[in-house]
């Protein structure tokens, strides 16, 4: 069921959606190599809608109303585009409306996704700037990394029916957001987010005028290392509950995604090794430390990273 596009513009939206993924997600393009190559196109779409979306509410400096819109004909461009209506389809939506048909995704899974993504604009009725509770986000990443995991899944294929796999693959998907939110919690705060539960840092001594005052003073403070290595505890926690998952996938992905779950795993080491400096930058795993996760997938030397 791979992907062979017969058009050329087609072809060129998923040429797109691989310069997007080489781009802004280095580990997670670097694992897509060790996919087949008939599979990467579609998962190179499926992160390409995803970035431009994100980017839509990140990085465009439009007005909130102006990039809820955009939300909007994202949204009605897919759901034409799944109707065969392709018509001035950008890119990204040309790529993402093929492979959903292609490998019979959920389109259910992309609502999903972008109703989080409402949730993360400012000026939207739902936005949240914090979450009280690990619940709370919890029901946050349903939309914005649990379906990733969930449209992933028919790409990539399994040995046990769908459903199954499907708590691993979400599980999977919510471990590399809690990850990224790790990572990222100096460049959120200056976009005036705070993804970490408030109920867990508080626990700590640790609220989000801490973080900002750390954070603009470009000093430390040891409750927040403490809070900090806590929540790397969790999010290894939820690495150990995707990992069965990888055993459910097709042997022909098993390694792409090994290397992705290892890679990203691989974040909260560098972060804990560097004594946890995401609030001045962002943490990246050394180029060498990567090629060697990835070497050790392929000769089956790999070590579990949690």
């Amino acid at each position: 069921m791979g992907v062979a596009p017969a058009d050329p513009a087609l072809d060129a939206a998923y040429r797109h959606c691989r310069r997007l993924t080489a781009h802004h997600g280095k580990s997670y393009h670097l694992a897509t190599r060790m996919l087949p190559a008939r599979d990467r196109p579609a998962v190179h779409a499926l992160y390409g809608f995803a970035r431009t979306v994100d980017d839509v509410v990140d990085v465009a400096d439009d007005p909130p109303a102006a990039r809820l819109a955009e939300l909007d004909r994202i949204e009605k461009e897919l759901t034409s585009a799944l109707a065969g209506d392709v018509g001035d389809a950008r890119p990204v939506v040309r790529a993402a409306a093929d492979t959903i048909t292609r490998y019979r995704i959920a389109p259910a899974h992309f609502a999903v996704f972008l109703d989080a993504m409402r949730m993360d604009l400012p000026g939207s009725p739902d936005f949240r700037a914090t979450y009280p509770t690990m619940a709370s986000l919890h029901e946050y990443m349903r939309g914005s990394a649990a379906a990733i995991g969930l449209q992933m899944l028919p790409v990539l294929g399994t040995v046990v029916p769908v459903a199954e796999a499907e708590p691993a693959a979400a599980a999977l998907g919510e471990a590399f957001q809690l990850t990224n939110f790790l990572r990222d919690v100096g460049e959120d705060l200056d976009r005036g987010r705070v993804y970490l539960p408030a109920d867990e840092l508080g626990a700590f001594g640790v609220d989000a005028g801490l973080l900002r005052s750390c954070r603009d003073g470009d000093r430390t403070d040891p409750r927040i290392g403490r809070a900090l290595a806590h929540l790397v505890a969790v999010n290894r926690h939820w690495y150990r509950l995707a990992e069965p998952g990888l055993a459910m996938l097709s042997p022909r992905v098993r390694p792409g995604m090994t290397a992705a779950f290892e890679l990203y795993a691989a974040i909260l080491d560098q972060i804990e090794r560097e004594g946890y400096p995401v609030l001045r930058r962002r943490v990246v795993v050394p180029r060498r430390r990567r090629a060697a996760i990835v070497a050790a997938v392929l000769t089956g030397t790999r070590q579990p990273a949690v």
